[in-house]
């Protein structure tokens, strides 16, 4: 960042931005839902189309003034749409301000209150925005969570965590106990008792790819709708790296800053007759005007994504990932399903004696920034689950391949065989002494050598 008069006028959070820029410089960012925008698209966001409101949609606007902006907006959608390889029949709308937001619109847009939403069970790899709830805390309630662990099925708890769960009526589906992979026979069977009207793939730690064409046919055997939520894989389906649901689901929903690498928002792809309905989800469904900047910096990014090497880069995420997983198996870690088939990988740490949410800190502590996480049939809470969950996509950008891969899963290794004598103190005490220790601070350093060499730029 280079901004002197941000100094001059705000020196505190000039300051607080430098170090933001400094701890992405120098520590790992193994984030999955993580990347680094390119400067251009940073330039777009911080431009001036922050200042003008555009509530409406392109030549129907509520405000004067938004020629440019109807501009922008066609110019962002048209990229969209050769991207994804539309096909002639679809549409797009950009204006959703997140993921979440998007796929409220969907629902909002295209189902009545109360209509059943078949969706994955969070602690499989689902998310929140696909109807979260659970029980609360009581002996009674837990005893009544376990007891439907060994089940496919999740019917919900009391607690209606996310505003869908209170507008719909949800039914999770769980992976199957024993690979935690997609059992798309018992899909079937779930969604002929439950008989949605939505039925929703897609999530945040699901390591593997979706078949799409199976789940759009069981959602037509039932008379549901297929919506498939590639927030995670937005990249990597635009660079021909993993199977697209583009024309086979019904409604395709994602994230913009993952993969995708286009900065902050989202992208909702569907036939023309369900994106008008879409588009007044979103517009007065969920939200008022849209974010020019935003929708700039998806611009900018989706026309990078267009260029030839975006195809190389999506490809690397998944070598870099499947390196990483490999080489951590070979570490004795247990990598949930035995390996990935995209950007991201769960670990189960129980057999490693430090669990998720410790062994997360102690990583960062060293340089490493990871996430704790939940995972099939996890017997913990979200809060302080079983596993971690670690990506390549930041890392790839950074120019980091597979000999990186090898070295950053030695440095994970390492770091939790220094830190497991610790794992039985509380939390903070946990903080306090990994903090201390010379080992940590050494490798710490040498990630910040590593870094030095990959450095972020652009």
């Amino acid at each position: 960042m280079n901004s002197s008069h941000l100094n001059k006028t705000d020196p505190k959070v000039y300051n607080l931005i430098k170090q933001e820029e400094t701890r992405q410089q120098d520590k790992l960012s193994l984030i999955p839902s993580e990347n680094y925008f390119s400067q251009s698209v940073r330039d777009a966001v911080g431009s001036v189309l922050m200042h003008k409101y555009s509530e409406g949609n392109i030549g129907h606007r509520y405000y004067e003034g938004n020629q440019i902006i109807d501009e922008l907006e066609t110019l962002t959608k048209d990229r969209a749409r050769k991207l994804f390889k539309l096909p002639k029949d679809w549409d797009v709308n950009v204006q959703a301000l997140s993921g979440s937001n998007a796929n409220l619109a969907v629902y909002i847009g295209l189902l009545k209150p109360n209509a059943t939403i078949m969706s994955m069970y969070l602690y499989d790899g689902g998310h929140l925005s696909h109807g979260w709830s659970y029980e609360p805390k009581s002996k009674e309630k837990k005893k009544e969570h376990e007891g439907k662990i060994g089940s496919m099925v999740y019917l919900g708890g009391e607690r209606k965590v996310n505003i869908s769960s209170r507008l719909f009526n949800i039914i999770q589906y769980k992976t199957n106990p024993k690979t935690f992979l997609f059992d798309y026979e018992a899909l079937l069977e779930i969604a002929k008792k439950y008989k949605p009207d939505l039925l929703i793939t897609g999530g945040t730690a699901y390591p593997r790819n979706i078949d799409h064409k199976k789940m759009k046919a069981i959602a037509k055997t039932v008379g549901a709708l297929y919506m498939a939520d590639i927030a995670h894989e937005a990249g990597l389906v635009a660079g021909g790296a993993v199977p697209s649901p583009v024309g086979i689901a019904d409604v395709v929903t994602m994230t913009t800053h993952k993969t995708l690498r286009s900065g902050r928002g989202s992208i909702i792809l569907a036939n023309k007759d369900m994106i008008a309905k879409i588009n007044r989800g979103v517009l007065p469904g969920v939200q008022g005007g849209p974010f020019n900047n935003n929708i700039a910096g998806i611009c900018v990014g989706l026309g990078e994504a267009l260029k030839p090497e975006f195809k190389i880069y999506a490809k690397q995420i998944i070598i870099n990932a499947r390196v990483l997983a490999k080489e951590l198996m070979s570490l004795d870690f247990d990598v949930v399903t035995g390996g990935t088939d995209k950007h991201l990988i769960l670990v189960n740490m129980l057999n490693k004696g430090i669990l998720g949410k410790k062994a997360a800190r102690a990583l960062d502590l060293a340089g490493i920034v990871l996430n704790m996480n939940t995972m099939p049939y996890d017997k913990r809470t979200p809060a302080d689950p079983s596993a971690i969950r670690l990506g390549t996509p930041f890392v790839t950008t950074r120019g980091m391949k597979e000999k990186e891969m090898k070295l950053i899963a030695g440095y994970i290794s390492q770091i939790i065989e220094i830190v497991k004598p610790y794992a039985k103190l509380e939390f903070e005490d946990f903080e306090k002494q990994v903090a201390k220790l010379s080992a940590i601070k050494q490798i710490s350093a040498d990630i910040k050598k590593l870094c030095g060499k990959f450095p972020l730029i652009g």
